[in-house]
């Protein structure tokens, strides 16, 4: 039953394609709401606005404007505003991407109302709406209702399915002004790494290499395994610290939360602080020599053994494997 007469899903784009979270927020959404209003921002954009349509939105408004090519905050948070006192829904959830974990929080300023942070469950209660969220590196989980409307949130990746069987909906273009005294800074240069090319948040498949795999060369096998299964590479913090790969690789709550369906961790111990930004993977193997390493409780498959061992063999099997069929 539907709590709310409008909810409101700002669907990020990347590289002119929506990024998962934003279809996966449809999910929750349409549950919740009588009608699902889908925001897609930026410059040439429309075919992604029409993929949202087609993703379960009920009705998508198209932002489509050279204005909004690169993102800006301060444009893109007003772009939203505005739209929230057009269409005035009692929620705004946005994605817990880097981009939104920056914009919600200024929503919600703008609007005067409450924001809830990395949502990993929704459900309704006598007529409100309570969002889940970790604490503590996600070792405890609390009950967030928000009292003010609009109910601001942003949503973990992978915490929520994409809408089985959508109907499509239709694309509504709207041209929104922002003020020039609105922007406060703008972006004059980007430099991107060659390594940033790599999405962890999309991957379906992630390899990565903790502090067990003892140096730079033999991480080199996390890559090769990656690379094998057609997935990307993760990392924990201090196998990055000591250099063996780039921070864009980091994987837990100081860096990408993940949702694969297949994570696997190799030579990883697992700290609270990594292991909470993979709880929602489908299907998780953990290779440790450390029989008690924490990382076990939360592994569908267990290795135990040296991973420097294993890792090969590994590596050959799945290529014998390929090479058959």
């Amino acid at each position: 039953m539907a709590e709310c007469k409008n909810i409101m899903v700002y669907v990020e784009t990347a590289e002119g394609n929506p990024v998962k979270v934003g279809l996966e927020m449809l999910s929750p959404a349409k549950k919740l709401a009588d009608k699902v209003t889908a925001v897609v921002i930026g410059g040439g954009v429309a075919d992604a606005a029409k993929e949202v349509a087609k993703a379960g939105a009920d009705q998508v408004i198209c932002v489509d404007s050279e204005d909004y090519k690169e993102f800006n905050l301060d444009a893109y948070a007003q772009v939203l505003v505005e739209l929230v006192k057009e269409e005035n829904p009692e929620a705004v959830f946005v994605g817990g991407t880097q981009d939104g974990k920056d914009i919600a929080p200024v929503v919600a300023a703008k609007c005067n109302t409450g924001c809830a942070s990395d949502v990993l469950d929704i459900k309704a209660e006598d007529g409100e709406v309570i969002y889940t969220c970790p604490l503590y590196g996600g070792t405890v989980l609390e009950d967030v209702k928000i009292k003010t409307t609009p109910q601001i949130a942003t949503l973990r990746s992978g915490a929520f399915q994409k809408v089985e069987d959508p109907t499509e909906g239709e694309v509504v273009a709207k041209e929104v002004k922002v003020a020039d005294d609105v922007i406060k800074a703008k972006v004059t240069e980007s430099v991107k790494e060659i390594a940033e090319m790599i999405n962890l948040e999309e991957a379906e498949v992630i390899v990565s290499g903790g502090r067990g795999m003892g140096s730079k060369e033999n991480f080199a096998l996390v890559d090769d395994l990656a690379k094998l299964l057609g997935g990307v590479v993760g990392a924990t913090r201090p196998a990055i610290e000591d250099g063996w790969v780039s921070k864009i690789h980091q994987v837990g709550q100081s860096g990408k939360i993940v949702a694969p369906k297949l994570y696997i961790a190799c030579g990883i111990s697992g700290a609270t602080q990594h292991v909470s930004g993979i709880m929602n993977s489908g299907y998780i193997v953990a290779i440790n020599k450390d029989e008690d390493a924490p990382i076990f409780d939360v592994a569908n498959v267990g290795i135990v053994g040296d991973v420097m061992k294993v890792l090969p063999v590994m590596i050959e099997e799945i290529k014998k494997i390929k090479d058959a069929q």
